[in-house]
């Protein structure tokens, strides 16, 4: 092999094929598991940038030697993925929630899909004790399957000049995965994994199924009437 032939390769392997864009607001006690886990899914080629929104906890400390970059932001899922974003390298981009696995062969399932859609999500399944967690999810997936809104917990993901080039998140306190979604199925419809990404349930586990479900089902109608994201975001907090 020349020394060209050997530059080449080399520069290649050190670009990555997917940028991992994990938001972290106090994850602390499942971070590690998580971040650790990601390099085990066949993952050469992967960067994993991890954005902190002013964590009280450990995560920071945490995620540093786990992450390839660690940055922080003012709180705000939209503003921290937006910001990982900017800093991300490869054609690719993935947001995943902290709190999300991903299932077995991810990374190929996602550049094998970006070659055929410009963005695209998982099917998901919720782990917690409710035993409603099943139908919540099945419902989730429905939903996205008829609407091809994606929700954040899904594991979008998307061509880094696509996302560029209709201006990333909209810096919103609510609802910025599903605006995320409208802006994009104007130019795409996405690809629909069937492969299911394990995110946890423990908003349902906490205040209760039926409670966040028609909680959920509220705010996400309020939304389409048009009823600012900042006011939804309040409500959202006070039915916490």
């Amino acid at each position: 092999m020349s020394s060209v032939e050997s530059f080449v390769e080399n520069s290649a392997e050190k670009t990555p094929q997917l940028s991992i864009v994990i938001p972290v607001l106090n994850e602390a006690a499942t971070l590690a598991r998580h971040l650790t886990a990601l390099p085990s899914l066949g993952c050469q080629g992967i960067e994993i940038i991890v954005v902190d929104g002013g964590s009280g906890d450990d995560s920071v400390r945490i995620a540093t030697p786990l992450a390839d970059l660690v940055l922080s932001s003012p709180p705000g899922r939209a503003r921290q993925m937006n910001l990982g974003a900017q800093h991300a390298s490869a054609p690719a981009l993935l947001f995943l929630h902290a709190d999300t696995q991903l299932p077995d062969n991810a990374i190929k399932q996602i550049t094998q899909a970006l070659d055929r859609h410009a963005w695209g999500r998982f099917a998901i399944k919720l782990s917690g004790r409710s035993r409603w967690l099943p139908v919540v999810s099945m419902m989730m997936n429905l939903r996205s399957r008829l609407t091809d809104i994606a929700t954040g917990d899904q594991g979008i993901f998307v061509r880094a000049s696509t996302f560029q080039a209709i201006g990333g998140f909209p810096e919103q306190p609510l609802m910025e995965d599903i605006e995320l979604s409208k802006r994009l199925k104007r130019i795409t419809r996405p690809a629909c994994l069937t492969a299911k990404v394990i995110s946890s349930g423990r908003r349902w586990d906490q205040n209760g199924a039926w409670q966040t479900i028609c909680l959920m089902w509220r705010l996400r109608y309020r939304y389409w009437r048009g009823v600012n994201a900042t006011q939804l975001a309040k409500e959202y907090r006070d039915a916490r």
